[in-house]
């Protein structure tokens, strides 16, 4: 997906986890990676969010965990 377009249908701003540090959104994206600012897990909006439906991503937590090509890396 284009990264311009998965900003655009994120959902991280919403999430409980969320810290504003000014960093680019949509983790779950491979370009943008994890990230640095958040490091508490307070809960998951990416099973509802529309970039996963539409890339048929599966994991959650890419804020901290990495993207979606991260986490099938790291099993």
């Amino acid at each position: 997906m284009d990264k311009n377009k998965g900003i655009g249908l994120c959902m991280c701003r919403m999430c409980p986890s969320f810290v504003d540090c000014k960093e680019e959104i949509a983790f779950c994206l491979a370009s943008t990676g994890k990230s640095i600012c958040i490091l508490e897990e307070k809960g998951c909006l990416c099973p509802a969010c529309p970039v996963l439906e539409a890339e048929g991503f599966s994991h959650v937590f890419y804020c901290t965990r990495g993207s979606e090509t991260d986490q099938l890396a790291s099993r």
